[in-house]
């Protein structure tokens, strides 16, 4: 299987897509190692943590328990990791190990890159959205009550080792969200990985092993690459936002509770499909195509009716990418290419939310 390179400034490392890797997570480790902290969910704990430690020094590991859930994001929830990482005796030669999906390794990541002002990590994404997203890039971060990620740090892991494998466990809700990050990934860059999704959904979703592998493989080397180009979001990375600013936004407003991230994301996507259109910047058949693409893979949950489109137009002027007063938008222009749009008048954003609301998808 694949080892895509992410060369960063801070550190070049390995994304690894590999069936098994999980039992070698050891041979990742650094040569000095004093404390191994595990931060991961008693569920996939259960299911894979016998797995996980197989490799790993004995004596030296210890796991650490998130409760799960974007609403527990917080800082709070950092300070408690870090408390008890420092009553263990963690050190500044202790290594972080984020097993688990999106949310805990976000949080593994930022947890390991404040502890002792920046120790090590190693990234164990065990869902397909952090698989293919979350774990490669070395972007941490806690949620504040006003969005998401505003608070968080830059830091990239030695490894980030992919085990499509632990996926079998992954429940449909979960695998399909991770699905509508992978469309993003060939909406953005590579049309042919669009093409698999659009032709092969039955493979997709019946966990076709080949089928799975290569789009994982093709979504993660995108990531790589986009990230070696851009490590910091300064210009090229900010394509990896399609779907983004309106899906952070929905999220915010339903308090992280209704929407898995990759959902929002998914509305986000059709949302900002629209916006495209409204603007002429794509092709009615490509519109076409990705709304119909998107909806082979859901249903996406419903927007509860409180939430209204002026709440999240207004909520897209959070977003962590708003720059003086600016939001801006990842717009596709075809299929595997989007651009950078600012300045759009809210009244428009609005209006591409109240299409992205109707269902089935409408023609743009």
């Amino acid at each position: 299987m694949p080892a895509f390179p992410v060369a960063t400034p801070q550190r070049t490392y390995p994304a690894l897509v590999e069936r098994g890797v999980l039992s070698r997570v050891g041979s990742f480790l650094p040569d000095q190692v004093s404390k191994i902290f595990i931060v991961t969910t008693r569920d996939v704990w259960e299911f894979y943590g016998e797995q996980l430690v197989s490799s790993l020094p004995r004596g030296r590991f210890y796991p650490l328990f998130f409760p799960g859930g974007e609403d527990r994001k917080r800082m709070s929830e950092v300070e408690i990791l870090a408390e008890r990482m420092a009553a263990l005796g963690g050190d500044r030669l202790s290594t972080v190990i984020a097993f688990g999906g999106g949310i805990v390794n976000d949080l593994g990541g930022f947890l390991a890159s404040i502890f002792m002002r920046g120790i090590p990590v190693i990234q164990v994404p065990t869902t397909l959205l952090a698989q293919v997203d979350a774990a490669v890039g070395g972007k941490t971060g806690a949620n504040l009550v006003n969005g998401k990620n505003l608070v968080g740090s830059f830091h990239q892991p030695l490894a980030v080792l992919i085990d499509p494998e632990v996926l079998g466990s992954l429940p449909e809700r979960e695998f399909r969200a991770g699905l509508y990050e992978v469309i993003k990934c060939g909406i953005i860059r590579s049309p042919e990985l669009f093409r698999i999704l659009a032709d092969r959904s039955e493979a997709v979703l019946g966990h076709d092993g080949p089928t799975l592998d290569a789009i994982i493989g093709e979504s993660v080397r995108i990531k790589a690459e986009v990230v070696t180009a851009d490590e910091r979001e300064s210009d090229l990375r900010r394509i990896l936002n399609f779907g983004h600013t309106i899906g952070h936004a929905l999220e915010a407003a339903t308090h992280y509770s209704h929407f898995l991230h990759g959902e929002a994301v998914a509305f986000g996507m059709k949302a900002a499909t629209h916006l495209a259109r409204m603007r002429d910047l794509l092709p009615m058949a490509d519109a076409m195509m990705v709304l119909s693409t998107i909806d082979l893979y859901g249903p996406i949950p419903e927007v509860p009716g409180e939430v209204t489109p002026a709440e999240l137009a207004r909520l897209t002027l959070f977003d962590k990418k708003t720059l003086g007063g600016q939001v801006h938008f990842v717009l596709p222009e075809k299929i595997g290419s989007v651009r950078i749009v600012s300045g759009i008048p809210q009244e428009q954003v609005q209006a591409a939310v109240e299409a992205a609301l109707e269902r089935p998808a409408a023609a743009p």
